[in-house]
């Protein structure tokens, strides 16, 4: 988990406020590489061009989360947030706008164009979480919702009493041999009102509850007891029971997971905790926002649905339901995409303007950028370290990723950039981090293990799905800054030279066939060895921007084959899907505007919103594809920019 890249909500209070000891000089190397293609590539009006691109930026900026403001935390869901500074030892704190002035913008990485013609107008995106719920839609179609808690009836289960027989007291005792926490070797049970009945109801609880431990009746003082005691040591705990799953039964618990502010892994992790399995048991078709409130298909081995049923009674957050028994896992990627319901708070915009912009956002769409999450939130953006991964610059990526920067951290993790900045050594920077699992301490104890000499060996410590973001940050980096300036050249039509998909592969636009093609077939490439490129101007400026990195657009294999980039292809613009809206009156924002399915379960009425309200808010609903920001499309219909940079400056009143 990265520190500067993995987002959650932190308060106020725990951020350090260092200064910073220089300004990043790196941001402004990049403004001047674009600024150099940008002179080669020159604007093209055209006049059969039926829609505007218009790039004026807003005068009011997107409150994204203003109230729990997004900045690095690298935490995971079992370890206790530090006690972290407030301020500089030596100076008052900055103010939290002043340390977002280090963050990125969105024409930093490439995003600079709208499709629409309306003026844009201000509200607030995310005010609460449950103003933006996600509903997963399946690779058949169907958009995924939590509406059934029942559990599938199978003569195999244990008997319900199997969950209900052992005290609290009994669980804990058992739960702490289970995973070790204490000295003793096994626990004995005492039972009352004896039976053979109540015996093998005993046995079926802990072997069913606790995976690893074995038991036996004893006889002790003429009293009866079962006596629960490891049966394979530390390795039982891994393996879900596989001698008691019934043949007949599909080996897959597919369920709905219905979450309220926690990411899909923060989720998957807290239920294996509470399962006592290891988390790559539970497989998925896509991670989800942490900031919202989500539904989606989680499919986990051989772990009864009457199990994951009994966690809804001590789970916050989440509900499980939907449950059934399948023969397979799911895979990442399988999905049709996503169903979004959002709520614009305190909106601005006139009737007509907000009419424009959701008439536009269905019959024209978005740009499909990479939104600003792709790119970090600090002042070494992901795309530079990427950038430097693909020169095979490792002393930069070692530098970029451990170096002091200005803006809003953690304070331990200042305390331990400085300690870097000044000695070099690994293991004194690493006694400055309580928290050894982010980027920056598995970077160096990579170090430690293999020496500054070998950099590559170090970096392949950290996980290898993170390593690969960084590179996959700066191809999105790449394609969002070659689409603005498609868009800027070209405008909204299809020309000669083009590129579309025939299904997997892709070929240019011949000049006789432009007419058969419209803006909603062209794509454009993701840099890589087996992509090809547009056959006009773009074409020699994606050449160009590369050379400015001092990366060759005609080799892009890397000596190390994970840093190999085989490119892809990527609509240019999306045309969400189901797109419906309307304008509602509220006056108190912590009031829900919609009803979620935990309501519609728990027999909640709709809310009845007044109809003099001293706010308006724009509820919105549209389905989007996998692999496209929500955020983006929201853009475009506000015409704001959504970087936390451009918020925090000019909406900067709830810090007082």
């Amino acid at each position: 988990l990265h520190c500067a890249l993995n987002m959650e909500t932190v308060e106020m209070n725990s951020v350090s406020l260092k200064r910073p000891h220089s300004e990043d000089d790196v941001a402004n190397a990049d403004e001047i590489k674009r600024q150099k293609i940008s002179q080669k590539s020159k604007t093209g009006n055209d006049s059969e061009q039926s829609i505007k691109t218009v790039t004026e930026q807003p005068d009011k900026s997107l409150l994204e989360d203003m109230k729990n403001e997004i900045i690095p935390n690298e935490l995971s869901e079992d370890q206790e947030d530090e006690e972290l500074e407030d301020s500089d030892e030596d100076g008052d704190p900055e103010s939290f706008a002043d340390m977002m002035k280090h963050g990125l913008t969105e024409s930093d990485v490439g995003i600079t164009k709208f499709v629409s013609s309306h003026k844009g107008f201000s509200g607030i995106l995310k005010e609460r979480y449950s103003d933006f719920v996600v509903h997963e839609i399946g690779k058949d179609g169907r958009v995924s919702h939590l509406d059934d808690f029942s559990v599938p009836v199978d003569d195999e289960d244990p008997p319900e009493e199997t969950f209900t027989i052992l005290s609290e007291e009994d669980k804990q005792r058992l739960e702490e041999l289970q995973l070790l926490k204490n000295k003793e070797t096994s626990v004995a049970i005492e039972v009352i009102e004896d039976t053979k009945e109540k015996r093998t109801v005993i046995h079926q609880a802990v072997k069913s509850l606790f995976p690893g431990l074995e038991t036996k009746t004893e006889d002790r003082d003429g009293k009866r007891y079962i006596i629960a005691y490891h049966a394979a040591g530390k390795k039982a705990l891994a393996n879900p029971r596989k001698h008691s799953w019934p043949k007949s039964r599909g080996s897959y618990c597919h369920f709905i997971l219905y979450k309220e502010n926690k990411d899909t892994m923060d989720a998957i992790n807290v239920l294996s905790k509470f399962l006592r399995v290891k988390p790559n048991i539970f497989s998925y078709m896509g991670t989800k926002d942490k900031r919202a409130i989500t539904v989606q298909e989680i499919a986990v081995l051989r772990i009864t649905a009457q199990r994951l049923a009994h966690l809804n009674k001590c789970l916050m957050n989440f509900k499980l339901g939907n449950f059934s028994y399948k023969n397979h896992p799911l895979k990442l990627g399988e999905l049709q995409g996503n169903h979004f319901t959002v709520v614009l708070r305190n909106i601005t915009g006139t009737d007509d303007q907000i009419e424009q912009a959701m008439h536009s956002l269905r019959e024209i769409g978005f740009i499909n950028y990479y939104g600003m999450q792709r790119f970090g939130t600090t002042a070494v953006p992901t795309y530079q370290i990427g950038r430097a991964i693909l020169q095979n610059n490792w002393n930069e990526v070692m530098d970029l990723i451990l170096k002091p920067r200005p803006g809003a951290e953690k304070g331990y993790l200042v305390k331990c950039r400085e300690e870097w900045a000044k000695t070099k050594d690994p293991a004194a920077a690493l006694k400055k981090l309580p928290v050894k699992r982010c980027v920056e301490g598995q970077l160096l104890r990579g170090l430690l293990k293999y020496g500054m000499k070998n950099i590559i060996s170090a970096f392949g410590i950290i996980p290898r799905n993170n390593r690969l973001m960084y590179i996959h940050s700066y191809q999105s980096y790449v394609w969002n800054n070659m689409v603005s300036k498609r868009i800027e050249e070209y405008g909204l039509r299809a020309v000669p030279g083009d590129l579309i998909l025939k299904g997997a592969t892709a070929v240019h636009i011949k000049e006789g066939d432009v007419d058969n093609y419209t803006i909603h077939d062209i794509v454009m490439p993701l840099p890589g060895f087996d992509v090809i490129y547009p056959k006009h101007k773009i074409g020699e400026t994606y050449k160009e921007m590369l050379a400015a990195d001092s990366l060759d657009i005609n080799n892009m294999r890397h000596k190390i084959r994970d840093y190999s980039l085989s490119g892809a292809y990527r609509k240019i613009i999306i045309r969400p899907q189901n797109v419906n809206w309307e304008v509602v009156a509220y006056d108190d924002p912590r009031i829900p505007l919609f009803i979620t399915d935990l309501d519609k379960l728990e027999g909640k009425p709709l809310p009845v919103p007044p109809t003099d309200g001293k706010f308006r808010a724009l509820k919105m609903e549209f389905s989007l594809p996998p692999s496209t920001y929500a955020t983006m499309a929201i853009r475009e219909v506000l015409k704001m920019d959504t970087s936390i940079k451009n918020q925090t400056q000019l909406n900067t009143t709830w810090l007082r």
